[in-house]
């Protein structure tokens, strides 16, 4: 079923279906941890309802903001919320293939890239490989290393990759980014409170980027019970 939701921000409104895939968490999260430099371009790979794109117009001085989605129905709809948030000048989504980034975008045509890719292997508890929850959350149409192969062609130089993915994984991540050439510069992890253990990992990679990572302090989600922690009611607005 279709509805409206109010993302708190800047007036925006998303339209999302919960039959399909409503954004979560590790979104809000990750549009956090995007750094974007005044009037540059960024590319979301697999931009889903848009919810990315969408925060980060307010969030940052981006001169444009490109959402690339597969499903032809999420691809509708995110272009829809943007219409609807009057915001067509600045975000653009392009219903395509993440696998085909470099060839319809061209090399070295974003500054920063992000993503909220699938989590999990595929058949890792799959029942319908062929809906939309699943394509979201397991890596059917699109493996990491293809996210991490297109984020190269399309960057510039120096460029910067933003995503959020499972702390369990973590180790697969950094052998994929760096046999990529995209070195892992920050890293911070989020607990869903101070006394359990991560249930998400941020993390930028730079294109040909040196030796050195920054492991930044944790970002804890809640300090009880349905109470937000003080970082996420000032910073997010919760």
């Amino acid at each position: 079923m279709e509805r409206l939701d109010d993302l708190q921000l800047s007036g925006l409104k998303i339209l999302q279906d919960t039959e399909r895939f409503c954004f979560g968490m590790d979104a809000v999260v990750l549009s956090g941890f995007v750094k974007v430099k005044k009037g540059a371009r960024l590319l979301d790979m697999g931009t889903g309802t848009g919810i990315l794109p969408l925060l980060l117009s307010a969030k940052t001085e981006a001169s444009e903001l490109v959402g690339l989605e597969i499903q032809e129905e999420s691809a509708a709809m995110a272009s829809r919320s943007v219409e609807l948030n009057g915001l067509s000048e600045k975000i653009r989504i392009v219903r395509g293939d993440i696998k085909e980034a470099g060839k319809l975008f061209g090399p070295a045509s974003f500054s920063v890239v992000c993503s909220n890719p699938p989590y999990m292997a595929a058949g890792q508890g799959l029942t319908n490989p062929d809906g939309p929850l699943a394509i979201a959350r397991h890596e059917i149409l699109c493996c990491f290393e293809d996210i991490v192969r297109q984020s190269f062609i399309v960057l510039r130089q120096g460029g910067s990759l933003f995503l959020v993915h499972k702390p369990e994984r973590l180790s697969e991540l950094f052998c994929t980014l760096s046999a990529g050439r995209m070195e892992p510069k920050r890293l911070r992890m989020v607990h869903p409170f101070a006394d359990r253990e991560p249930s998400m990992v941020l993390i930028e990679a730079v294109k040909d980027g040196k030796k050195g990572m920054k492991v930044e302090k944790p970002l804890i989600l809640y300090e009880a019970k349905d109470i937000y922690s003080e970082e996420m009611r000032r910073d997010y607005g919760f």
